[in-house]
């Protein structure tokens, strides 16, 4: 089906392909979104009104160039766990897309 424009998005909407693409989609980005702008947010917090990170952790370095390090290290992980959910989301998203053309076909007979 070339024509995307003639789909009902709302029959779509209620698909239970559609629906179990967006399960998914909440069930991994609702958590992963949670902490990378809880910890990020936390680190500023920490640096600017306590002084917990300003103990040395490793010979001069402190717990703040670790706790730094640390989200740059999460970041590229979320990234990288993310690319590969991603393959699973498109698989969703290819039945939400087969189902509409199935549907579609039976109507155009």
């Amino acid at each position: 089906m070339k024509k995307r424009d003639a789909i009902d998005f709302e029959k779509v909407e209620k698909s239970t392909p559609f629906q179990q693409l967006m399960a998914a989609k909440k069930t991994f980005f609702v958590p992963s979104i949670t902490l990378f702008v809880g910890l990020y947010l936390v680190f500023p917090i920490l640096i600017s009104y306590t002084n917990v990170l300003e103990k040395f952790a490793i010979g001069d370095i402190s717990w703040v160039w670790i706790y730094a390090l640390f989200l740059f290290i999460m970041t590229w992980v979320l990234a990288t766990i993310y690319m590969k959910k991603s393959a699973a989301f498109d698989r969703l998203a290819e039945k939400v897309w087969e189902e509409e053309e199935q549907v579609e076909g039976r109507r155009a007979r």
